[in-house]
């Protein structure tokens, strides 16, 4: 192949150097086909050198090849499905991890049950990480003492002057506003919320002052689903 493409190089210099005085060949400058012929041979001076290295290793380099083209095939693939791979991984992390918000390609958010039947909600108040069970029978979103406390949220003892009834019978409790609030890709802001006396619940409550910003929510088998407003 190597003397091939040299005899042909060496060819079209002898036919540049006796041709006549006409400027082109077959269309071309004389310097464009000088051009063209050098790089074409050292094109294939260079492929047949790695075919010579190759040839000495066949299998090795040819495992070495099918693995790269694999590869390439799998990345390709990976990127002209990246959406329907992203929300088959977020719904593997909300399975192993109840609670966890996972975001679908319209903005729908879901939340899947936890083991004990209740929904375990997992949400960002004021940028921090708090967890929420969802109650629809909360007219209000609830916070205890001791978690509004540890986002710097501790109201006066003469603020807690709103009664609310829970399961452990009636509490007094402190009216608050969040700044944001926050589940999956879903933020809305000011929301309206109130601080349970210390001791009065023994968690957060995901009640309808954060619900009813929605455009809808719905129980759907084991998933809580979510849908943001327009």
């Amino acid at each position: 192949m190597m003397y091939a493409a040299l005899a042909i190089l060496l060819g079209i210099v002898a036919f540049l150097v006796l041709s006549d005085g006409s400027s082109t060949v077959a269309g071309l400058e004389k310097d464009q086909l000088a051009r063209l012929a050098f790089s074409g041979t050292l094109l294939t001076v260079f492929i047949a050198g790695f075919w010579h290295r190759f040839r000495e290793q066949m299998g090795t380099n040819l495992k070495a090849l099918l693995i790269w083209a694999a590869l390439a095939v799998a990345l390709v693939a990976g990127y002209a499905y990246k959406d329907e791979a992203g929300e088959v991984g977020n719904r593997l992390v909300g399975t192993l991890r109840p609670g966890s918000a996972v975001t679908a390609g319209d903005g729908t958010v879901t939340v899947t049950r936890r083991a004990d039947g209740d929904f375990s909600v997992r949400a960002e108040v004021n940028g921090r990480t708090q967890v929420f069970q969802f109650d629809t029978g909360a007219s209000s979103v609830v916070l205890t003492a001791e978690n509004a406390a540890a986002i710097g949220i501790s109201p006066a003892e003469n603020e807690f002057a709103i009664r609310v009834s829970t399961a452990n019978g009636i509490a007094m409790a402190a009216p608050i506003y969040l700044d944001s609030m926050t589940i999956g890709t879903i933020t809305e802001r000011r929301v309206s919320a109130l601080v349970s006396r210390r001791g009065a619940l023994s968690g957060n409550l995901l009640g309808m002052t954060f619900l009813d910003r929605l455009a809808s929510y719905e129980v759907r088998g084991d998933r809580l689903v979510l849908r943001p407003a327009r």
